[in-house]
């Protein structure tokens, strides 16, 4: 399930590092699989093909290494890795630490 804004921005391009909690779910995605994501507002479904996965120990060590507009950010966007936080509390980021699945639009 993604919001609107990075639904959005994985459909017209922009977006292809999605960021998510390392735990077991995600652990288990294997390069070349296939992921659907549901627009949480209108229902509509993306289907992403995961070319690569980027492991990192925190949020802040992720936002370093990815252009702002790869994580779904506009220009005129503040990247904060304490975005995150809103999804992830921080004790469960320092136990599992985050991965950036590196996606392409099918």
């Amino acid at each position: 399930k993604l919001k609107p804004e990075p639904f959005k921005a994985i459909k017209i391009g922009m977006k292809d590092i999605e960021m998510r909690l390392n735990d077991e779910k995600r652990q288990a995605i294997k390069i070349g699989d296939f992921i659907e994501f549901t627009n949480t507002e209108s229902g509509e479904i993306l289907k992403v093909k995961v070319i690569n996965k980027h492991h990192f120990s925190s949020f802040d060590d992720l936002y370093k290494s990815f252009d702002k507009s790869r994580l779904g950010y506009y220009e005129n966007e503040i990247a904060h890795p304490n975005d995150m936080t809103q999804y992830y509390p921080q004790e469960e980021i320092n136990q599992s630490g985050v991965v950036g699945i590196e996606i392409k639009l099918i």
